[in-house]
């Protein structure tokens, strides 16, 4: 039996899926983050490749039995970057000793892209670790707003609101911020105790910035005033890609569905941006994806094979 493999990558987790020729899923798992410009190409590259082999695995089959694999992965939305990550990946199976017939690496916003509209336009806001909106018109044109980067972008993303929840802990500590509730909740997640050691955790033990963002949602659930500023602010900059994309996609009406850890699903922050969406972008329609990212990239990699 031949394959199509689909693998959906972010800064916390990796999707990884199989299917038949037909774009069936056949078997689906979840593997080891996959952002390189975390992580870097080395374990990246890793991870994919187990999460490639696991699947093959489960299904008895060859690595000479895949004829296309498509990688969504956040950073991958600049040619340069992408194609690094190709050639890395193909060089770390060559030295396996297993020889892919095709691969091809694009960004997770494209993946998402295809899997919420795969046979017509719409765009598709993703708020995880990172940032970023994707869409694509009536012609098929694909469109992008945002995604330059934790350093200088990634408005409104997990990152973005983990480092300001930091910072308004740090002011905290030392007297030039108000007190916020956050501060006691971050302790409790990775007891820093003094600022010394919250320094620590942040430089030196690498914490994951991103992961603070759940905790300001429940923060702000709670009327925590710090992190529903925070929020609001961030919101607003995931407001303002959506009017950007609208001037490059002039419609009367756009469909767009939500992706990423942090409104795919029903909080206090998805449900403050779903609010601002409908007061200020009436022409904008919130809809379900037809399909999953990591099914995207199936999708992605049939149309290549048929070709």
């Amino acid at each position: 039996m031949k394959y199509l493999i689909g693998i959906d990558g972010g800064g916390t987790k990796t999707d990884c899926a199989i299917a038949d020729l037909s774009g069936r899923i056949i078997y689906q798992t979840v593997g080891k983050p996959s952002n390189f410009l975390i992580i870097g190409v080395e374990e990246t590259v890793a991870n994919l490749f187990a999460a490639i082999e696991e699947c093959l695995f489960e299904l008895k089959g060859d690595f000479s039995d895949v004829k296309q694999i498509v990688i969504g992965v956040a950073g991958a939305g600049r040619k340069d970057d992408a194609e690094l990550l190709e050639m890395s990946f193909k060089e770390y199976a060559d030295n396996e000793g297993i020889h892919f017939k095709g691969v091809k690496v694009v960004s997770d916003a494209q993946v998402a892209l295809e899997g919420a509209f795969p046979n017509s336009a719409g765009c598709i806001l993703i708020a995880g670790t990172g940032s970023i909106l994707f869409g694509k018109d009536d012609k098929g044109n694909i469109h992008r707003v945002g995604g330059f980067g934790r350093l200088i972008g990634d408005e409104g993303s997990g990152y973005c609101i983990g480092r300001k929840a930091l910072n308004a802990v740090s002011k905290e500590i030392d007297g030039r911020g108000e007190k916020t509730l956050i501060t006691e909740m971050v302790n409790n997640k990775i007891d820093f105790g003094v600022s010394d050691k919250l320094v620590n955790k942040v430089y030196k033990e690498k914490l994951d910035i991103a992961s603070i963002a759940k905790i300001v949602i429940e923060a702000a659930e709670k009327g925590d005033n710090s992190a529903n500023k925070i929020l609001l602010y961030e919101t607003d900059e995931l407001v303002l890609h959506l009017k950007s994309i609208l001037q490059k996609i002039p419609v009367k009406k756009l469909n767009i569905s939500f992706s990423g850890s942090l409104i795919d699903n029903r909080n206090f922050y998805s449900d403050l941006l779903k609010k601002k969406i409908k007061e200020s972008l009436p022409q904008i329609i919130i809809t379900k994806p037809a399909l999953s990212p990591v099914a995207g990239a199936i999708q992605i990699a049939k149309k290549i094979l048929a070709t």
